[in-house]
């Protein structure tokens, strides 16, 4: 296979043989002989037919993404005195984590960015889109409608680097006093 993609991909034509030069002569007078508008039509169909290489590349499609949702123990007052280490307390998300691979952006200045939206269905969750632009389109995922902690310190990010874009972000913890 590598030596015929050595041979496909190389400008200099092999010379044929005698027997399929005489097909092509064949070939040729035949084409002198048809009307010019039968003749036309045959090349255009064939233009209709020719691929390239970059028609997968810029096709519309959805990036591939890997995203983690962060879970973990809540431990309010309620859940202290009713539940402990051995009989824990329900699992609650506390944050998310989205990378979204963009690598064939017709415009890779232009960074892709995420909109909330409303979740129909639902009050308690909402709808985040990313958008990028072509030849990317739009990818939703449904989330935990809930206010987000921005500090980059309690572990906010969101970074668009070599292809790449991260949003990680977590919930803000809701603390009760008397």
């Amino acid at each position: 296979m590598e030596k015929r993609r050595v041979v496909l991909n190389s400008i200099i034509i092999p010379k044929q043989h005698k027997q399929e030069q005489d097909q092509g002569a064949q070939v040729v007078e035949q084409v002198r002989n048809k009307d010019e508008d039968e003749d036309l039509f045959n090349i255009e169909a064939e233009l209709g037919q020719q691929t390239y290489n970059w028609q997968d590349k810029y096709r519309p499609r959805k990036p591939r993404y890997f995203n983690r949702v962060h879970t973990g123990y809540e431990w309010n007052k309620y859940n202290q005195t009713h539940y402990d280490l051995d009989n824990p307390p329900p699992k609650v998300v506390q944050g998310y984590k989205f990378n979204i691979f963009y690598p064939d952006l017709i415009d890779p200045s232009k960074a892709p960015t995420y909109f909330i939206d409303k979740d129909p269905e639902s009050p308690d969750t909402v709808l985040i889109r990313f958008h990028a632009g072509p030849p990317y389109e739009d990818i939703a995922f449904r989330i935990v409608n809930r206010e987000w902690e921005y500090s980059h310190k309690k572990g906010f990010r969101c970074s668009f680097d070599r292809g790449v874009l991260s949003l990680w972000f977590h919930f803000k913890r809701q603390f009760y006093r008397k």
